[in-house]
C-alpha cells in the first residue's frame, strides 16, 4: 500500500489492477467490482488488449486503461499458432514493465489470454493475484494462471474440487448493481412495445450468435401473435429487412439500457455462458439456454446442464434448434414461469461482490504485513 501525495498527508491508498478480456464476459465482472473498489479508496487500472472489447467497455468508467499484446491458444490448426506465442512472450514483458511502473498491491483476473502475460508477470514480481473462473470447469487461459494464483473464485460448487486446494473459494460471479435497477416502462419506450403483450428478450452475448439469431427470425411469424421480440443480436448482424416489423426491435449491442429491456421481459432466450446465466439468477428471470456446442470445449453445456438440474431454466441443444423447438419451449418457459421465478428465487444468492472484496482486502493486508 502507497501513500498518495494527491490526497491529504499521511492517507493509505491501496492500488489494483484489473485485467480480462476477448468477450463481454471477461469484463463485466471487473465491471460490477468497480463501485465497491471507489469506495473502498482503490486507485484502479485495467490492462486489456490493445484494441479489445475492454477497452471499450472499460472507456465509460474514468479507469486509467494500458494495452498490451496479446496471442490465443487455439484448439484447432491455424497459421498464428506459431506467432501468437511470440506475441503472449511480448505481453508478459510489456505487462511486467507497466506493473513495475503502478506498483499494484493485487491483481484481480477475470480471465481470457490477455490476462496470462499479467497474472503471469504479477505472480514473477511477488504481486498477489486473485482470479476469477466462471465456468464449471476452468478454460485454458485460467489454467495457465491458477498455478501462480492466491485464490481462485469459483461459481459452481463443482469448480471447487478442480483447484487446488487452499485455494477455491466459492463466491459466485459480480453483477453489475444497476442491471437490478431497471424500468420497465423504459424499456417499452426504448423498444416501442406497450404491455400488451409479453415481451421475449434474446441475448447471444457480445459477438451474437448465428444459429439463435437465424432460428428466431425464422419463428418471428409464429412468436408475435403471442409475444413482442426484443432481439440483442450482435455486431454487425441486424436484419435490415426486419427494421419495420411490429412487435420486433433489433439492437447490435445495449450498454445503459441493458437494465430497461431486462426489466420489460418476461422470458429470456440466450447462450449458457457463465455471467449471463448468473445475471439471470440473481434478476429471477425465466429462461431458455441454447449453450454454444461447435467448436467450444463444452463449458456452456456443462453450465445449462446445472442451471436446467436445478429448476432455473430449459435448455435446447444447439444441434436440436429449429424454429418448432423454440416455439415450443418459449410457450412452455412462459406458462411455467412462476416455477422457474420461485426456483431462483428460493435458491438463494451468493453475495459474490464482498465475498470477492474481503479477499481482496485479505491479499492487501497480508501483502502489506509481509512487506
Amino acid at each position: 500500500m502507497r501513500i498518495n501525495l494527491d490526497k491529504k498527508e499521511g492517507t493509505v491508498v491501496k492500488r489494483i489492477v484489473l485485467t480480462g478480456g476477448g468477450t463481454a464476459g471477461h469484463v463485466t465482472p471487473n465491471i460490477a467490482l468497480l463501485p465497491s473498489l471507489k469506495k473502498a479508496d482503490y486507485e484502479i487500472f485495467y490492462i486489456g488488449s490493445y484494441d479489445g472489447i475492454e477497452k471499450r467497455l472499460m472507456a465509460d468508467f474514468g479507469v486509467e486503461y494500458h494495452g498490451i499484446a496479446t496471442g490465443k491458444f487455439r484448439r484447432y490448426f491455424d497459421l498464428k499458432n506459431f506467432s501468437d506465442p511470440f506475441r503472449v512472450l511480448k505481453g508478459y514483458r510489456e505487462a511486467k514493465k507497466i506493473l513495475k511502473e503502478l506498483k499494484p498491491d493485487v491483481i484481480f483476473s477475470k480471465g481470457g489470454f490477455v490476462s496470462v502475460p499479467v497474472v503471469r508477470a504479477a505472480a514473477d514480481l511477488k504481486i498477489p493475484c486473485i482470479i476469477h473462473e466462471s465456468d464449471m470447469s476452468p478454460g485454458l487461459a485460467n489454467r495457465l494462471c491458477i498455478p501462480v494464483a492466491d485464490k481462485v473464485c469459483c461459481n459452481f460448487p463443482e469448480t471447487v474440487s478442480k483447484v487446488p486446494a487452499g485455494k477455491a473459494v466459492l463466491t459466485g460471479s459480480p453483477i453489475r448493481a444497476e442491471l437490478m435497477q431497471g424500468s420497465i416502462e423504459a424499456g417499452y419506450k426504448l423498444c416501442g412495445f406497450n404491455s400488451s403483450k409479453p415481451v421475449i428478450m434474446v441475448i447471444g452475448g457480445s459477438q451474437g450468435a448465428q444459429s439463435i439469431n437465424e432460428a428466431v427470425r425464422e419463428s418471428l411469424d409464429t412468436l408475435l401473435k403471442d409475444f413482442q421480440v426484443v432481439h440483442i443480436c450482435g455486431k454487425d448482424k441486424i436484419d435490415n429487412l426486419m427494421l419495420s416489423v411490429p412487435g420486433y426491435k433489433q439492437f447490435e449491442y445495449l450498454k445503459s439500457d441493458l437494465k430497461d429491456v431486462f426489466a420489460m421481459s418476461d422470458v429470456v432466450i440466450s447462450r449458457a455462458g457463465a455471467n449471463a446465466i448468473c445475471e439471470l439468477l440473481a434478476l429471477n428471470k425465466p429462461n431458455i439456454l441454447i449453450p454454444l456446442s461447435a467448436g467450444s470445449r463444452g463449458d456452456q453445456i456443462l453450465n445449462a446442464s446445472s442451471f436446467e438440474g436445478q429448476g432455473f431454466s430449459a435448455v435446447i441443444r444447439e444441434e436440436a434448434l429449429d424454429p418448432i423447438s423454440l416455439v415450443e419451449t418459449v410457450h412452455e418457459v412462459y406458462l411455467n414461469r412462476k416455477q422457474y421465478i420461485e426456483n431462483m428465487v428460493s435458491s438463494g444468492q451468493i453475495n459474490s461482490i464482498k465475498t470477492i472484496m474481503n479477499l481482496i482486502e485479505d491479499c492487501v493486508n497480508d501483502a502489506a504485513k509481509n512487506k
